[in-house]
């Protein structure tokens, strides 16, 4: 992501927009999370605040910055939760870049208590939760998205009698 300009990622944006409204599609959500870096995170959502001031699309943008820990940060990953939640979901906010807030809570990546945190983070900021749970193993991330009213929970490969409660009686 940081060697593409914006203006190159907006253009392959702009064809991929127009390929899948040709097809049919009425709305999108693109998402941050590739970059893993304050810079490429505003970078990426500043291509999408674009597409969605120049595409007929309706386009709903989510910041996923705690979508992988960076390699720099695999034996300091405190430090990487730290990063999203006082660097990148305060200029994220400020620049009004995102409408939802994404975590991937799952084993390997985001524990509960850091999902918790970072969406918490993001709550005060106005960003709706939405979230990555369950793919890889019973993560307690349906019970966190469900605690902090996620739009949704993605995955849920591993979805048990305890996900299901949970989700009973959500919006």
């Amino acid at each position: 992501i940081s060697e593409v300009s914006e203006d190159e990622l907006f253009e392959a944006a702009m064809l991929r927009l127009d390929e899948i409204m040709y097809l049919g599609t009425g709305a999108v959500e693109i998402k941050s999370g590739y970059g893993l870096t304050l810079e490429s995170e505003l970078k990426m959502l500043r291509v999408i605040k674009r597409l969605k001031e120049s595409h007929p699309l309706t386009i709903k943008s989510t910041f996923l910055g705690a979508h992988a820990i960076p390699p720099e940060f695999k034996a300091k990953k405190a430090e990487y939760v730290d990063l999203v939640i006082n660097e990148m979901i305060p200029m994220v906010a400020a620049e009004e870049r995102a409408d939802y807030i994404d975590v991937f809570c799952d084993k390997g990546f985001f524990t509960v208590e850091e999902t918790d945190r970072i969406l918490n983070a993001g709550m005060k900021y106005g960003l709706r939760a939405k979230i990555h749970a369950n793919e890889l193993d019973y993560s307690g991330g349906i019970q966190v998205g469900v605690k902090y009213n996620a739009l949704s929970v993605d995955h849920l490969e591993f979805t048990g009698k305890e996900e299901i409660e949970a989700l009973k009686g959500s919006e």
